[in-house]
C-alpha cells in the first residue's frame, strides 16, 4: 500500500490500543480507505496503519475526527522515503523548552516590551527581522556574564536528544537553526548532539552588547535563514527536499516547515497549525522518529 497513517500517544501514558486503532481503520474504511494490517511501532504509543484508495490528508481528517480529544497525534503521508537524510530543527520552544531571548531579557530594562515583542513575532502578528533588530537594540549593554546566568536555565525537550542520537546514526545530517543567538545554539547544538547549528550573533564591546546584531540576519526566508539555510545543507549534501525534514512551533519556522519534504509543527502556534498537517500536539520529540517509521527498538 502506497500511503501510511502514524498514530502516536502522549509519552506519559498509554493511550493507543487495538480498540482505537480498529475503531480508525473502521472510519477510514467507510470514507473509502483499503486498511492493511496495523503494525505497531511501539506498543500502546505508536502505530502505522498502511492504507490505499483515499488521499493523506482526507484519510487525517478522518483520523484526528474519530479521535477526537484524545492525546494522540497522527499524521499520513507516502509510505515511501520516510525516513530523511537531513533535518534543520527550530531551537526555542521546540528542541529547548522555552524562549532563550525571554531567558536575557530578565536583565534588561524594558522585559515587558521585550516579551511582547517575542510573542507577537512566534505569532506572526510583526515581521520577524524588524521585531528581532527592535528587541535586540533593548539588550544593549548585556554582559557575558549575565548570559552565562540566562543559559542555565535552558532546559532540553523531552525526547531531543534520542531524536538526534538516532538520526545521526542512520547518516541524516543534523542542524540546529535559530533566529536567536548563537551563544545559546552553540552550547545546545553540543549538549544534543548536532552536526551544525546557525543563528545570529550579537555584536559586542568591551564585554558588552552593543544593541546590534552581526550580519547577516538569520530571517525566516532570507538567503542565510532558515529556508535559504534549508536549501544550501540539502543542496550542499546531494538531496532533494523530498529527503529533507524540518520542525518548529513559530510563524518563522513556517517557510522551511512547507518546503521540507517533512515539516512538522511541534507544539506549533495557530498559524503553524494552518501551515503544515504533519503536526506533535501531545508526543514528545522522538515522536517525529515514528512518523519516520523508526521502532522504538531501533531508537539510540
Amino acid at each position: 500500500m502506497d500511503l501510511v497513517l502514524t498514530l502516536v500517544s502522549a509519552p506519559d501514558k498509554a493511550r493507543l490500543d487495538a480498540a482505537l486503532v480498529a475503531a480508525v481503520s473502521a472510519a477510514l474504511t467507510r470514507a473509502g480507505a483499503k486498511i492493511g494490517s496495523a503494525d505497531w511501532l511501539d506498543p500502546g504509543f505508536a502505530c502505522d496503519l498502511p492504507f490505499t484508495g483515499l488521499g493523506a490528508r482526507p484519510a487525517q481528517n478522518v483520523a484526528q475526527a474519530m479521535l477526537g480529544g484524545d492525546a494522540v497525534d497522527c499524521y499520513a503521508q507516502g509510505a515511501a522515503g520516510r525516513k530523511k537524510r537531513l533535518i534543520l530543527c527550530d531551537m526555542d520552544s521546540t528542541i529547548v523548552t522555552a524562549e532563550t531571548l525571554d531567558d536575557l531579557s530578565v536583565f534588561a530594562d524594558d522585559k515587558a516590551e521585550i516579551d511582547a515583542l517575542t510573542q507577537k513575532s512566534i505569532k506572526g502578528e510583526i515581521n520577524f527581522t524588524q521585531s528581532l533588530i527592535a528587541r535586540v537594540a533593548l539588550l544593549k549593554g548585556l554582559t557575558e556574564a549575565e548570559f552565562a546566568v540566562a543559559y542555565q536555565k535552558v532546559e532540553l525537550s523531552p525526547g531531543a536528544e534520542t531524536m538526534i542520537r538516532t538520526l545521526r546514526r542512520d547518516g541524516c545530517y543534523t542542524a540546529l537553526v535559530s533566529g536567536g543567538f548563537r551563544y545559546f545554539t552553540s552550547r545546545v547544538a553540543a549538549r544534543v548532539g548536532f552536526h551544525i547549528d546557525i543563528a545570529n550573533d550579537f555584536e559586542m564591546a568591551a564585554g558588552k552588547t552593543t544593541g546590534q546584531l552581526v550580519p547577516p540576519i538569520v530571517a525566516p526566508d532570507g538567503e542565510f535563514g532558515k529556508l535559504g539555510r534549508l536549501h544550501y545543507l540539502a543542496r550542499e549534501q546531494g538531496l532533494d527536499l523530498a529527503a529533507t525534514a524540518t520542525i518548529g512551533d513559530g510563524s518563522n519556522d513556517i517557510p522551511m516547515l512547507t518546503a521540507a519534504g517533512m515539516g512538522c509543527g511541534y507544539r506549533g502556534k495557530p498559524k503553524v497549525k494552518a501551515a503544515t498537517g504533519c503536526q506533535l500536539n501531545y508526543a514528545d520529540l522522538t515522536g517525529l522518529l515514528f512518523y519516520m517509521g523508526y521502532r522504538r527498538s531501533e531508537f539510540s
